[in-house]
């Protein structure tokens, strides 16, 4: 049995081998991955706080090439699926078959399906039905999927990250707010800088990817989950963090004019709670053992732009929730790191 100084020595330890792979992380992503810095951090903050990503961004983007290798470097069992209209709920969680055994009888197997993995890449989830959807976010919340009455518990890690095409909305199911509400992030993947697009290329063109070198497994992560939650953070901080939410919400006392005069709907509880947990990731993966309010602040936007449902007022004046979100860190003052 593990004494108090036991496990502290673990937690240290954990700690400190997730330090002194901070560059070989980014040595192993640069193999394959060009730039994208910024989405790259906020995937691999979700991983080690045990959260689930959206991830929002045009076609042709490397987007799945950047899910694989993540899960390439975790040593985790990565599947993609193709969301698509007549998908149903069944080809993401697994089905019963019928199966006759050795001695003549017939029996119900459940078949699992591509949901039974570490990491999946949920590709265009808003281009199959609510029903469909639904499926998946109760995996992602309940971590075990249910056929004929009977519980199947998910592999852990389980990580879902899912992608949206903001260009095609024709035909398209959206995510209801309440679903949403289940992704720790919103990260958007935008085009690279010419520099960085010219490396792609050039490197694309020229010779075949390096192989990557597997840097953790499962058992590592879901250590990495367990340290995280227990990074110190001072009560102001936290503070700072539902004060940001809550000034996202219209009708409320205190709410600023401008939310109340373009905001529809602001964020919930799940958003403070995301925001210091990625916090604390987010620190650790700096090599600080505390979380300081520039902490906070560079995961708002992330956090809560999918978590604000902007008006008309907002649309007819030209404000995106990027934007509103830039107006929000103005006028909610946090404490000094």
């Amino acid at each position: 049995m593990l004494t108090d100084a036991d496990a502290f020595d673990v937690e240290r330890q954990v700690v400190e081998h997730l330090r002194e792979s901070r560059g070989r992380i980014a040595t192993e992503l640069g193999k394959v991955i060009i730039g994208q810095k910024e989405v790259t951090d906020q995937l691999l903050i979700s991983l080690f706080a045990g959260g689930h990503c959206l991830i929002t961004g045009a076609p042709g983007l490397a987007k799945t090439l950047l899910v694989r290798t993540i899960a390439r470097i975790f040593a985790l069992k990565f599947q993609r699926i193709q969301f698509t209209p007549d998908l149903m709920p069944a080809d993401i969680t697994g089905t019963e078959i019928l199966e006759e055994t050795g001695d003549g009888r017939r029996r119900m197997q459940f078949v699992p399906g591509p949901i039974f993995a570490n990491v999946i890449l949920a590709d265009e989830i808003n281009r199959t039905p609510p029903k469909t959807q639904a499926a998946l976010l109760e995996a992602m919340q309940e971590h075990q999927v249910t056929a004929a009455g009977v519980r199947y518990p998910l592999e852990e890690p389980f990580f879902v990250l899912a992608t949206q095409n903001p260009i095609e909305m024709e035909g398209t199911y959206p995510l209801p707010e309440a679903q949403l509400d289940r992704f720790m992030f919103n990260v958007i993947v935008d085009y690279l800088p010419e520099d960085d697009e010219v490396t792609v290329v050039r490197q694309t063109t020229s010779r075949q990817p390096e192989a990557l070198e597997a840097l953790f497994d499962g058992e590592h992560v879901l250590r990495f989950h367990e340290v995280v939650r227990k990074v110190p953070i001072a009560e102001e901080v936290v503070r700072y963090a539902v004060r940001l939410a809550a000034a996202s919400r219209p009708g409320q006392t205190g709410t600023p004019d401008f939310v109340n005069q373009w905001v529809n709907w602001g964020a919930g509880l799940r958003a403070p709670q995301c925001l210091v947990l990625g916090a604390k990731a987010r620190a650790l993966l700096a090599g600080r053992y505390h979380v300081s309010p520039d902490d906070i602040r560079a995961l708002a936007h992330p956090t809560l732009r999918h978590r604000i449902l902007l008006n008309y007022r907002a649309e007819a004046d030209g404000i995106s929730v990027d934007g509103l979100i830039d107006r929000l860190l103005e006028h909610v003052r946090g404490p000094q790191a």
